[in-house]
């Protein structure tokens, strides 16, 4: 969730004419990430709860794409993109291992 809320800050830099274009859908993929992950936990299986990781993790690739090219924009400095990127690239490890730990038990 705090990723979420710093590319929320980020992404209030851009450019107006952006706002329900490429900020909208950079903001709802930030989204993504930890609603699926707390959709899947409300399932009933750990097959459901992988399902949903998996969308999270979509969601979060998805996220460093659109991060890369707010940066090749110019909507975003160096500097933020590499935090970003890097708080990103730790989440996609993460619910990597978390997805492996649930198919392990089951």
């Amino acid at each position: 969730m705090e990723v979420a809320k710093v590319v929320y800050q980020a992404s209030a830099q851009f450019p107006a004419n952006e706002k329900f274009g490429f900020t909208s859908q950079i903001n709802r993929s930030a989204v993504s990430i930890p609603s699926n992950i707390a959709e899947g936990a409300g399932r009933g299986s750990n097959k459901e709860f992988i399902q949903f990781l998996n969308i999270a993790l979509g969601s979060a690739f998805e996220l460093e794409t659109q991060l890369l090219l707010a940066n090749s924009f110019g909507f975003m400095n160096d500097l933020k993109l590499k935090e970003l990127v890097e708080r990103l690239q730790k989440i996609q490890r993460m619910i990597d291992g978390f997805k492996k730990r649930l198919k392990s038990v089951d």
